[in-house]
């Protein structure tokens, strides 16, 4: 399996960032470098598979706030080269999917007498081993050590006390271990609690090397999706979504603090998902955020969400609100302002959105989203049978930069009320496949056999810190078909992690050039001799 291992040495190079003019050193790295697996079946649609585990409610009927699901994270827990699953769950045990192979996997149950909300797979304690984090109903999050072999360690966060419904990781200080951020659902805890339910709200929680020191950073949240990134200074950026018309807030993180910025002119009303690609190669992404909104205005589809949309146009309207009733895709111009282009790319309605996730689903270069749909809740569809508003999840293919078309022929469009959805190459065969845990059914893995295009795989690794799968990182692909770009993130969309294995396709044939890698600490490496249809595994000794 293995190709070739290589060692490369680079000199000091001048770069050119979009910050300033400075000197970056080449960092040494190893890279190994491994074959992707033929593709078995090209049917040139997603063939859908049951996967062992139902997220169940906590009781029937279903209404608020088990109708808002459970997620999932995706990574590679024992080191053997195959992504394993963890799915969250409300009533029942949490799972580990361990990843056997052609798309076999075995099931692990991770018990628990919390529900939890959203998972991710990272490294807390640097060992070496990624770990499990999951947060939890109207309490803090809970942490499953990686012993190694298979066995885990349930154990409390040393300094992670605070309620937390979403979270994100990332190393914010730049000292190479991860950092935790966290935001509160208050209205669910004061359902639970009562009204007198401390607000934890959005809470900052610094890796002090087996603890953690908390900072909170706004009071009050409604928090469902936490979006990371890094703006044009180099600095990390965060974007706190929140439900029920509580403003999103946005961060800056700078002399070791955050500090609040100006929030954007239009923002979604109720944000249920974030994330953000580079949709037309240009090196600027741009930042999608899921709201509630039909995808289509039938009368059949219209007489459903109607009670919903009367409930919400009754809400009293505040002038000046920034606030709209839809998705938001965000492009940016030079300056760094934002404008919202999602209705000249169809995207605004796509449904009762959870996770919405950018992916090149088909390997033509440019990255695809999708989105899974659907509500059961006894206090809202009550009109409806079983109270559940059933709707398509929906695919959308990326038009070159020029926009989206809906997809329905690759055959995502399942009906089966979708909450967590995250999307990895599970087969490695070169293109990736999707993952939705389901509320109340089966959770479900899409088999991508589009066939098209190539791609390279990567893995990045990192000796001596704790952030040893570099999440933060950004890759840069170079080939004489177009650039593509990639940032290596912990968790993205609607309670589900990433991934630290990024996926970049290109048309058949393209001449791959060079990657580069900029470093989540700032630095940089280049490799060179590549080949399609590869993994790449890049080591950094430190």
């Amino acid at each position: 399996m293995r190709l070739r291992r290589a060692t490369l040495l680079f000199l000091v190079l001048c770069l050119v960032s979009p910050a300033s003019f400075a000197l970056r050193i080449h960092w040494p790295v190893t890279v190994e470098k491994f074959p992707l697996n033929p593709r078995a079946s090209c049917s040139g649609a997603f063939i859908a598979h049951e996967l062992d585990h139902t997220t169940t409610p906590t009781k029937l009927p279903i209404g608020f706030y088990d109708s808002n699901g459970a997620g999932l994270a995706i990574n590679d827990l024992d080191d053997d080269g195959l992504l394993d699953l963890v799915l969250a769950n409300l009533a029942g045990d949490n799972a580990i999917l361990w990843n056997r192979g052609g798309l076999r996997f075995e099931r692990q149950a991770l018990p628990t007498a919390t529900p939890a909300r959203g998972a991710a797979i990272i490294d807390v304690d640097g060992d070496g081993w990624l770990d499990i984090v999951f947060t939890q109903q109207a309490t803090a999050p809970l942490s499953w050590r990686n012993q190694g072999g298979g066995e885990f360690e349930r154990e409390v966060l040393r300094g992670v006390i605070y309620s937390g419904y979403a979270m994100n990781w990332l190393d914010a200080d730049r000292d190479g271990d991860l950092d935790l951020l966290t935001g509160s659902y208050d209205v669910e805890d004061e359902k639970i609690l009562g009204q007198t339910a401390p607000k934890a709200g959005v809470i900052y929680y610094e890796n002090l090397g087996g603890r953690f020191r908390a900072t909170r950073i706004a009071d009050r949240s409604n928090t469902l999706a936490i979006w990371t990134g890094i703006n044009r200074a180099g600095e990390h950026e965060i974007i706190i979504g929140n439900d029920f018309a509580v403003e999103d807030k946005y961060f800056t993180f700078r002399s070791g603090a955050w500090h609040e910025t100006e929030p954007l002119a239009v923002m979604p009303h109720s944000t249920m998902s974030y994330d953000a690609a580079d949709l037309d190669n240009d090196g600027a992404p741009e930042l999608f955020a899921a709201d509630m909104k039909p995808y289509a205005n039938d009368a059949a589809m219209m007489a459903q969400w109607q009670p919903v949309i009367d409930m919400m146009m009754a809400m009293p309207h505040v002038e000046g609100d920034p606030q709209i009733m839809e998705n938001v895709l965000y492009e940016f111009d030079e300056a760094g302002q934002p404008r919202n282009i999602a209705p000249a790319a169809q995207l605004d309605g796509t449904g009762w959105t959870w996770s919405a996730k950018f992916g090149d689903l088909n390997n033509d270069g440019f990255q695809d989203l999708y989105v899974v749909n659907g509500m059961i809740s006894l206090e809202l569809f009550s009109h409806l049978p079983n109270n559940e508003l059933v709707e398509e999840n929906q695919a959308y293919r990326n038009l070159s930069g020029a926009g989206f078309e809906p997809k329905p022929s690759w055959a995502l469009n399942d009906k089966a009320s979708g909450r967590g959805m995250t999307m990895a190459d599970l087969d490695n065969d070169g293109d990736l496949d999707v993952v939705v845990n389901n509320l109340g059914s089966p959770a479900k893995l899409f088999e991508n056999q589009l066939c098209g295009g190539d791609s390279i795989m990567v893995d990045l690794r990192q000796r001596g810190v704790g952030n040893g799968q570099g999440i933060g990182s950004r890759l840069t692909l170079y080939t004489d078909a177009g650039v593509y770009h990639r940032e290596i993130t912990a968790a993205s969309g609607y309670l589900s992690g990433d991934s630290s294995r990024a996926h970049i396709g290109f048309p058949s044939g393209a001449a791959l050039e060079r990657l580069t890698i900029h470093w989540n600490d700032d630095e940089y490496s280049e490799v060179e001799d590549l080949s399609p249809n590869t993994l790449i595994q890049v080591t950094r000794e430190r």
